[in-house]
């Protein structure tokens, strides 16, 4: 059962939120709005600086604490308390939701079933725009996520990864940009390079898939496929929301976080029943596959495998993961050596226990105090930074620092 305590030594924080209301924007036809979005790529962010002025976080008069309320357990669901307090520690979606910004996207693709996101905006809004440091209760949230995905019904525990793609995927469904899925005919795009080719995809992605969840979370991965026979490479641009990266194994008691990405990317040696057919050869050949990063997100998820996937038993690994807090350089693992993508960490989801139980808490950087807290449940505290690596971290939350790699092909969004 969750249990309640006083916060202390909690400092007061220099700035407060409160909202606004702003009048709803008008609606602008499907048609003259895809004219629109052609004519003037650049118009949806215009629009919004000029639209809700109304909206913008104002500095409230009285001095209190922002995001730093927690959340009741009701009952095991302490794997979508942590995800909650990672997503509304994520900026950009917390001012998403705190602006009402939604309301445009909602209003613009005439979407009838908006209630998850509803319900997500409205649950942001009281973690951070709450006069007290009560725990707030995530029950008509909770309520929308087992109508989207009926797997959470019940108090069993679940997997907060998989519980995070559940969540960030209804989350898009219901303010996706896209209101009809254009038909897409087959195109061959060998002849192409490789740096065109991933622009095309990405492009032909995002005339399906488009929204501020997209924006944000959104890769770009790049598959490279070699055959040993004849050289001939084959590769493939796919989008991602997360990467789940296996954790190497040393001698020594701890690894480097660019030690499980390097296991990631390297080269894999594909052959007896694994063998692809090559194009060039039109037969079945070894091969080999390598992963590298393409286009890399403004927010990086990285999902620790801890959780063997052997069906004769299950197991746990509590193998030490040393990730940096600033100054994650993830260039080695770019498509392109003229990327140079920097990260800093904001958020942490953690899992102690093991396989037959465990419970899951969050670290999150408070972006207006600048420091970092710990979200167990009701239970919000400070922490010093050299606290936030452990054995139990589970999920890494990572936010771009320079924007030169994530604009990589915004001037090509149709």
């Amino acid at each position: 059962m969750p249990v309640t305590f006083r916060r202390s030594n909690m400092p007061i924080m220099k700035n407060s939120y409160t909202l606004t209301a702003a009048e709803a924007p008008s609606a602008v036809p499907p048609a003259d709005r895809a004219d629109l979005r052609r004519k003037n790529p650049s118009l949806s962010r215009s629009a919004l600086v000029s639209t809700f002025m109304g909206l913008i976080i104002n500095q409230a008069k009285k001095q209190s604490p922002q995001g730093l309320v927690g959340l009741k357990n009701l009952g095991n669901t302490c794997f979508m308390n942590c995800i909650v307090q990672c997503l509304s520690n994520t900026p950009e979606l917390r001012d998403y939701c705190l602006r009402d910004v939604h309301h445009i996207d909602l209003n613009n693709n005439y979407r009838k079933n908006s209630a998850l996101m509803e319900e997500f905006v409205k649950l942001t809004q009281s973690l951070w725009t709450s006069v007290n440091t009560e725990s707030v209760s995530p029950f008509d949230f909770r309520s929308q996520v087992q109508k989207y995905a009926p797997k959470f019904v019940g108090c069993n525990q679940q997997d907060a990864q998989e519980f995070l793609r559940f969540l960030l995927d209804g989350l898009h469904s219901e303010v996706n940009r896209v209101t009809q899925c254009p038909k897409v005919p087959a195109v061959d795009f060998d002849h192409l390079s490789d740096d065109e080719k991933a622009r095309q995809m990405w492009n032909r992605y995002l005339e399906r898939e488009d929204s501020k969840v997209v924006d944000l979370f959104v890769g770009q991965l790049k598959s490279s496929l070699t055959c040993t026979v004849c050289g001939f490479r084959s590769t493939v641009f796919e989008p991602f929301w997360d990467l789940s990266i296996p954790i190497a194994q040393k001698n020594v008691g701890e690894v480097s976080l660019k030690d499980c990405l390097r296991l990631f990317t390297k080269e894999d040696v594909l052959d007896g029943d694994e063998r692809p057919t090559c194009n060039h050869c039109k037969a079945r050949r070894k091969c080999t596959k390598r992963f590298s990063i393409q286009k890399f997100p403004q927010v990086l998820v990285l999902h620790l495998k801890r959780f063997s996937d052997s069906n004769v038993r299950a197991s746990k690994l509590s193998t030490y993961v040393n990730f940096p807090i600033k100054e994650l350089d993830l260039r080695e693992f770019a498509s392109e050596s003229s990327e140079r993508p920097i990260y800093s960490l904001y958020a942490v989801s953690n899992h102690t226990g093991n396989t037959l139980g465990g419970h899951y808490t969050a670290y999150c950087k408070n972006s207006t105090a600048g420091e970092w807290y710990s979200f167990n449940d009701t239970r919000v505290s400070p922490m010093s930074s050299s606290q936030v690596r452990s054995s139990n971290a589970y999920i890494l939350f990572y936010e771009l620092t320079n924007s030169s790699s994530h604009t990589k092909y915004q001037t090509c969004r149709l």
